[in-house]
């Protein structure tokens, strides 16, 4: 009887111990950072490279980011006018996981299409502030440098 009792006890401490670890990397998974960044001002488009080149940094790469632009913003991502140093730190950007999204509207106003964008960018069909807001939704964090 008192074999049993010890099989149990430790059948039950072994089975603790593996939903801990579970608990564990579900929490660890739950921690890492979304944020959604809002572009839409031309002349901020290298100051929000910037910051989201820091933001990679500062959490070690523990984070989702998700790139907005609309509006005038979107120019500054055209193939044939980005400059240089923007084309370059926009595809290291994406090389670590940012998702740029363009407005579909804002595409269809100034007759661009993703062909005339920097590599990378995804169409936010719906629209840019409609796909803002399904982000935060999502638990995304809302940042507007």
């Amino acid at each position: 009887m008192l074999r049993r009792d010890i099989f149990r006890a430790g059948l039950a401490g072994a089975a603790g111990l593996f939903g801990l670890r579970q608990v564990k990397a579900a929490a660890a998974e739950e921690e890492r950072l979304k944020v959604a960044y809002h572009l839409s001002d031309v002349d901020k488009a290298n100051f929000v490279l910037g910051n989201i080149k820091n933001h990679y940094e500062g959490t070690g790469g523990n984070v989702d980011i998700v790139l907005v632009v609309h509006g005038p913003a979107l120019a500054a991502f055209k193939t044939k006018a980005a400059s240089g140093a923007t084309s370059s730190r926009f595809a290291g950007l994406v090389q670590q996981g940012l998702v740029p999204q363009a407005c579909g509207n804002t595409m269809h106003g100034m007759d661009i299409t993703l062909a005339d964008l920097l590599a990378g960018f995804q169409v936010a069909d719906k629209g840019g502030v409609v796909k803002l807001a399904e982000l935060q939704r999502q638990g995304y964090v809302y940042l507007r440098p």
